[in-house]
């Protein structure tokens, strides 16, 4: 489980930062080699000025002549401006590199940022590009399938047989679930973008908490809730899932169409999405947690088992949202407990958060 979690949070992480870096813009990347630039003349200005105080300090002392100081000075200008030749050719090659990554459309460009400024002027030769490429079709990679990181939380409860919400077992506000994973996104029909099918890999959290003192007891086949010998400040029952989420999305995100015309892509994520499907796959773990006091002291007690919950989980799963937000409802096939003579089935309510 550990392992699941950690592999899952490092691929958020590198899918994010590498979204992060493909956002840079021209303008921006180009400003930084500029601001570079900028900082390596100043540097090596900086320092011949030293330098040549120093010599003129020598002058003063009568340790140099002055034909020899001027030499001394000429001598270590031209070191100097060799260095900022070296340093900037070095930038520049990294702007040349930038300007072939945005004419194969490796990097976004903003046309209204027309001025980027390198070592105090106008780099020769931008304005040709900038010309150049704005008359130039641009070229949209077309991604039939992208990822997300999901994000889930809100209520959680059971539908018992012959009972409803209202007489539920567990408190309403008190009983959570969450739920986290990746997920693929895959456009169905090659020119339209209205069916996608979702899939992945989700961990559910699903929390119940009793009413009215009261905690499971497993016996035999049999799990029941009991009331409790001592007052209770916590006691919740938690199941971890590992599943594997299917749906069907309709996805209304409009087709976009490029500024010369001549292409047509699509997007996701962007306008009503309605995602209709279930989930199947097994339980983790079951674990109760109560929390009371026992002559003065605070006990904490944490009990691991099966508590004969159904191993194997399957149920339906809908969303309807905008963007990247959603209303999320989930509702388990499989009993909560297998043996039971009453069926208890897991049902939650709350938003989703699908991260493109």
């Amino acid at each position: 489980m550990q392992k699941i979690i950690f592999y899952t949070v490092i691929m958020f992480i590198s899918f994010i930062g590498k979204s992060i870096a493909q956002e840079k813009s021209f303008e921006e990347r180009a400003r930084e080699i500029g601001n570079q630039i900028e900082m390596i003349t100043k540097e090596e200005k900086n320092a011949l000025k030293m330098e040549i105080e120093a010599i003129d300090k020598q002058i003063i002392e009568g340790k140099i002549s002055k034909e020899k100081a001027d030499k001394l000075k000429l001598k270590i200008a031209e070191e100097r401006a060799a260095n900022i030749e070296t340093k900037v050719a070095i930038e520049e090659e990294k702007l040349n590199q930038l300007i072939q990554d945005r004419v194969d459309g490796k990097v976004k460009f903003e046309p209204d940022s027309t001025k980027v400024k390198l070592g105090g002027r106008l780099y020769i030769g931008y304005e040709k590009f900038k010309k150049d490429s704005l008359n130039k079709p641009k070229e949209y990679k077309e991604l039939r399938t992208t990822s997300q990181f999901v994000f889930a939380l809100g209520l959680n409860n059971v539908i018992t047989d012959g009972e409803n919400l209202e007489n539920s077992d567990f408190r309403v506000a008190g009983s959570h679930f969450y739920e986290w994973g990746i997920t693929y996104n895959s456009r169905i029909l090659k020119n339209h973008n209205l069916l996608h099918a979702k899939y992945g890999l989700s961990v559910m959290y699903n929390n119940l908490r009793p009413t009215d003192n009261r905690l499971f007891v497993k016996n035999g086949n049999q799990t029941n809730l009991q009331t409790a010998a001592f007052d209770l400040t916590e006691s919740r029952l938690r199941n971890v899932q590992l599943v594997l989420p299917l749906h069907l999305e309709f996805d209304f995100t409009p087709k976009k169409i490029s500024k010369d015309g001549t292409k047509t892509y699509f997007r996701t994520h962007e306008s009503l999405r309605i995602g209709l499907g279930g989930y199947g796959g097994f339980n983790l773990k079951s674990k109760q947690i109560t929390k009371y006091k026992l002559d003065g002291d605070k006990i904490k007690d944490k009990q691991r088992g099966d508590f004969n919950t159904s191993d194997f989980v399957y149920g339906l799963s809908g969303y309807i949202g905008y963007g990247q937000t959603s209303l999320y409802m989930k509702y388990d096939m499989n009993p909560l407990f297998k043996d039971n003579t009453v069926d208890q089935n897991n049902v939650s309510v709350g938003l989703r958060f699908d991260f493109n």
